[in-house]
């Protein structure tokens, strides 16, 4: 089974991810601090950051199990919860970082890992193992992202914010209008914008359970679904951060409407009321906020909820479009990105579910193309903002419909080449007519 080439194949993306994890283990704590295995582990015992991440891992573990099987993990992770949550009462341990429950999750995930290697063997236990190494991708991706947003904190002491803030005055500003929008709904905008960006992986996990509903039953998973293109986003845009590093608008200008921001590092007091000059060069930030805005990753990740969700009944359809639409208000409306970012955001999101698509169904010309002419397009919307933002900014007119323009057309060309893929798959050969009976 091993000189299979689907099984080396695995063993080499296996053996890939584990380097890549301690990689950023040990860059994590020359820094001082721990890395994405350490907290991982810490969580076994320690309070976890996110409780609701590590219920939605089970949950795409759990897509292996049958419904018996799904209520006894359940149950199983919330008594270990309450266990947990009594015994640091009693100890009068306060959970003052992260969520009192999930530890419980963590163990059911790490116990069927067991159950996979002790109790099972041939196809079910690969079948186990793949739905267990699912829950724990979602939950690394996360500590990963943490240390990758670490270290661009650290090696990146420059950030190019004033180019793109110049280069956001083709789309007229949109993150000062959104801000002021937001700003103006009072706490209750806030708190659901709020809510939708920072529980978007839970919305994954909602539409990945749908999409991975038969496993149980037909014991194998679908050749491509909404995980495997977050975890792809999740992996290439933080190279992104490192080679274009930006900090938003809230932090580079100022604290903003909700009291947040990059204080004395900021430029000055302009975010929302104010729009930026147009005098781009580069600035000193300080080695503690992230440079994770070029592109905006939860643009895209939206933007894959949105495509997956097409196929999906009415109300999924409803809830992707929604998540897509808040997702897009809370990353400007809060600061965190400029518009720009938004655009370069969905034209990546869209060329990586473009290859990961043609990954599986085989590359033809078609998927070359389409990946191909996506790339170009990122590549010199990019260099479009650090190089040309003063002729955007005084050429709005121009320079902006031309931004939407190659957004779109990049979405067209996907449209277009999965219809056509869909319908050469789904064509089938009428039979030849055979002769008559006697």
């Amino acid at each position: 089974m091993w000189r299979q080439p689907r099984a080396i194949l695995w063993a080499a993306a296996g053996v890939a991810a584990l380097g890549f994890l301690v990689a950023l283990e040990i860059a994590a704590r020359r820094y001082g601090l721990p890395g994405p295995v350490t907290n991982q582990a810490r969580e076994v015992i320690f309070a976890p950051k996110s409780g609701p991440l590590l219920y939605a891992g089970m949950a795409l573990m759990m897509v292996v199990l049958t419904w018996r099987q799904r209520f006894i993990a359940a149950g199983v992770a919330v008594g270990i919860d309450v266990v947990f949550v009594l015994v640091r009462w009693a100890v009068g341990a306060k959970v003052t970082d992260g969520h009192p429950f999930g530890n419980g999750a963590l163990w059911v995930i790490l116990g069927y890992a067991v159950i996979a290697v002790t109790r099972r063997t041939g196809a079910e236990r690969v079948l186990l193992l793949k739905g267990v190494g699912l829950g724990l991708l979602l939950v690394a991706g996360r500590k990963t992202g943490d240390a990758w947003l670490l270290i661009t904190s650290k090696t990146r002491p420059t950030v190019l914010d004033q180019y793109v803030a110049t280069a956001d005055h083709a789309l007229g500003n949109p993150s000062w209008l959104v801000g002021r929008f937001v700003a103006a709904t009072g706490p209750i905008g806030a708190h659901v914008l709020d809510y939708v960006y920072v529980q978007l992986a839970v919305a994954a996990v909602v539409v990945a359970l749908y999409q991975l509903r038969d496993v149980a039953a037909e014991r194998r998973f679908p050749s491509h679904h909404l995980v495997r293109t977050f975890l792809v986003i999740g992996l290439l845009g933080p190279g992104i951060y490192m080679i274009f590093p930006v900090v938003g608008p809230v932090f580079a200008y100022g604290p903003g409407a909700f009291g947040t921001g990059g204080e004395h590092w900021a430029i000055a007091s302009l975010w929302p009321h104010t729009p930026p000059p147009i005098h781009p060069h580069a600035m000193s930030f300080d080695a503690l906020t992230p440079r994770n805005c070029m592109p905006s990753l939860h643009t895209a990740w939206a933007t894959a909820i949105f495509i997956h969700t097409r196929k999906g009944p009415r109300v999924l359809r409803w809830a992707g479009t929604f998540w897509l639409i808040a997702t897009l208000g809370a990353t400007l409306g809060f600061g965190y990105h400029y518009g720009v970012d938004l655009v370069a955001g969905a034209v990546f999101s869209v060329t990586v579910e473009a290859a990961l698509r043609s990954l599986d169904r085989g590359w033809d010309r078609s998927g070359t193309l389409l990946v191909a002419y996506g790339t170009v397009v990122f590549a010199a919307l990019l260099t479009s903002y650090r190089f040309l933002p003063v002729e955007m900014a005084e050429h709005p007119w121009l320079c902006g419909p031309l931004l939407i323009l190659a957004m779109a057309s990049v979405v067209y060309g996907f449209v277009r080449t999965t219809k056509q893929w869909e319908t050469s798959t789904g064509t089938v050969q009428r039979p030849e007519p055979q002769p008559a009976l006697a």
